[in-house]
């Protein structure tokens, strides 16, 4: 096997959850296989000119069982075999200037740039009418009491940079408290807001299919807390075991061939009741939930098949 250099993109890593995050399990999947992965925070990253930079370290597996990084040194990031962009949300400035940097790294990038970009993981799915539930996308105060009406008097309306369940509320005619929901909901006017067709169905939980190279490999379904709203695992939702449909399979047919061409190639998509409500380019999770509920280990995990499909893509030989 070719050893390769892997730059990650990341939060800080001894931030992560060994037994949660699916970033952690990328890099020790890449130590398993023999790459050498290394690691800049987002305000490491530079352009000379039109060189892309990293102040990088290496990503080593401290005793204790988590992540740290070595020592920081600058590196042009086309000297690295492949970037893997995993910095979480929000989508702030910040967050789109790395994004510019990385358009001149002269080497892969996963997921790529453009993509990261062009996917807003709430409005993204507007691409799709016929596959969700009926979402609109507003400012307006007056425009979601209007659509609350249109929606059967019941729906879920959530910030369009929101992430990891955060804001997502309820929002129900009658309630003597909508008016402040939907103020809150839009910073009073100022805030895109995405309104969504609540869906019975999400009261069991909803499905977070992960998709490698545009192809489904594995699904996982987040359950509610007793008495919550939001299924995220970020929020106290649990997993539980769950293949894929014939509909989720058509989903996946569907929306996979587009990810591919905007070069996401690690992308969660959520699905409820069988309509595509999100889809996550980011920084999505659910490889370790996925690894324990089906027993997979070695190389039937999620992360070796992350590397296989990555591997597969750099090719067998040096990089010139």
């Amino acid at each position: 096997m070719t050893t390769r250099d892997v730059l990650f993109v990341l939060d800080p890593p001894e931030s992560f959850d060994p037994r949660a995050d699916s970033t952690f399990v990328m890099i020790t999947e890449a130590l398993r296989r023999g790459h050498r992965p290394f690691g800049v925070l987002l305000g490491g990253l530079s352009l000379w000119g039109d060189e892309a930079r990293a102040r990088a370290g290496a990503l080593q597996l401290r005793d204790d069982g988590r992540l740290a990084l070595g020592e920081l040194r600058s590196r042009a990031l086309e000297s690295f075999d492949v970037v893997v962009m995993r910095k979480d949300p929000p989508v702030d400035t910040a967050y789109l200037a790395a994004t510019w940097i990385l358009d001149h790294a002269k080497t892969l990038v996963v997921n790529g740039p453009t993509g990261l970009r062009e996917l807003n993981e709430k409005i993204a799915i507007a691409r799709f009418p016929e596959l969700t539930p009926r979402t609109f996308v507003t400012r307006s105060t007056a425009e979601l009491h209007e659509l609350l009406g249109e929606l059967g008097g019941k729906m879920i309306v959530k910030p369009v940079y929101g992430f990891g369940g955060r804001e997502i509320l309820m929002a129900r005619a009658g309630d003597p408290n909508l008016a402040s929901i939907l103020e809150l909901a839009t910073a009073e006017g100022t805030r895109w807001t995405v309104a969504q067709e609540y869906l019975p169905a999400a009261a069991e939980g909803d499905k977070r299919i992960l998709l490698i190279d545009g192809e489904p490999v594995g699904a996982v379904l987040r359950v509610p807390a007793k008495g919550e709203l939001r299924n995220n695992f970020h929020a106290g939702g649990s997993p539980a075991r769950s293949g894929l449909s014939e509909g989720e399979r058509a989903i996946c047919s569907r929306v996979g061939p587009v990810l591919r061409e905007l070069g996401q190639f690690f992308v969660g998509i959520d699905v409820i009741g069988g309509r595509l409500t999100e889809i996550n380019v980011t920084s999505p999770t659910g490889m370790q939930e996925i690894n324990r509920l089906e027993g997979l280990e070695d190389d039937d995990t999620m992360q070796a098949r992350f590397w296989m499909a990555l591997e597969s893509k750099l090719g067998g030989g040096e990089r010139t």
